[in-house]
């Protein structure tokens, strides 16, 4: 039975990955993040305000996790110092090498985790623009909280301001601390390891990773307890987010730069024949023969023979 193509049934298929497209587009995500977390230095007396807010909260409700880890740290060096290394270092290495094995070894993966963390890194950053938020190492004395980066500083390349490099202080936003997007970070590398990890070692890194970064900056007194839990829940947002974000782009992109497609039929082979009727397995229109076509003799029906063919007698 002849078959056609109904329009409009054709499926555009996704562009492919081009780490020379999806670099420059991870860069610009950064940027726009580290420029807002500038942009966004709220006043002080603010900042300090909502950071013993949420200090005075944990404590009603007991959950002050801060202290007791903070002193820890503080007390044994062999903690310590690997902690602030953690803080200052682990969430610019292990999040990008993640990205990149995503890209290599799972690439049918790697769109929607990369648009999930991307998304989710902005919303961190509304929270960091909507409430600026002191951390406890910046705190009066008073609040018993050590900064153990200050305190360790002769250890690393980092100073009294945070974890920059010594002398580029200046340059960092200190007052974002609400949400924690190490914990957020973290826990989006912990998830990916858990699905596409293969080895035990994957699937415990998975679990240990999210669990000691929220150890971490608590312990070294750079996020509060609900600081770690905003984090997770912006990671939970950006998740449910990501599908309709990528169909959205999706939609602009097919918009913006329409692609023509050849037809094809079910098979994935191209139909060159552009709307005309062919039989299945076709390419060309009357490609293939029947049986009869093939192995009849010419026609020599009456009908074909015409008015001259000759007539029985009577």
């Amino acid at each position: 039975m002849p078959q056609t193509e109904t329009p409009g049934t054709e499926v555009t298929p996704r562009p492919r990955l081009r780490w020379w497209t999806e670099l420059p587009l991870i860069l610009l995500v950064y940027g726009c993040y580290t420029a807002g977390r500038l942009l966004a230095r709220g006043d002080v007396p603010s900042a300090v305000g909502h950071g013993l807010a949420i200090l005075r909260f944990e404590k009603a409700l007991h959950l002050d996790a801060e202290h007791p880890l903070n002193r820890l740290f503080t007390r044994e060096p062999w903690l310590g110092v690997p902690a602030d290394f953690w803080y200052a270092s682990l969430h610019y290495l292990v999040t990008p090498a993640l990205l990149i094995w995503l890209f290599r070894a799972h690439a049918e993966h790697y769109r929607r985790a990369r648009t999930w963390l991307m998304t989710s890194t902005l919303i961190g950053l509304i929270g960091f623009t909507l409430l600026p938020t002191c951390p406890p190492r910046l705190l009066s004395a008073g609040h018993g909280f050590v900064d153990t980066m200050a305190h360790y500083s002769s250890y690393g390349w980092w100073g009294s301001e945070a974890s920059a490099p010594r002398g580029m202080g200046g340059m960092t936003n200190q007052y974002a601390a609400m949400p924690s997007l190490h914990v957020g970070w973290a826990l989006w590398c912990g998830v990916m390891l858990w699905r596409h990890g293969r080895s035990p070692l994957a699937k415990a890194v998975a679990v240990g990773y999210p669990l000691g970064t929220a150890l971490v900056v608590m312990g070294t007194a750079n996020h509060y307890l609900l600081d770690a839990v905003a984090g997770v829940a912006v990671m939970g947002v950006g998740y449910l987010l990501a599908t309709p974000v990528t169909r959205t782009v999706e939609r602009l992109r097919a918009r913006l730069f329409p692609r023509r497609t050849p037809v094809t039929d079910g098979t994935g082979s191209p139909i060159v024949s552009a709307g005309c009727q062919t039989s299945a397995g076709e390419r060309i229109p009357r490609q293939r023969q029947s049986p009869l076509d093939a192995g009849a003799e010419p026609d020599t029906s009456p009908s074909a023979a015409g008015e001259g063919a000759a007539t029985p007698a009577g």
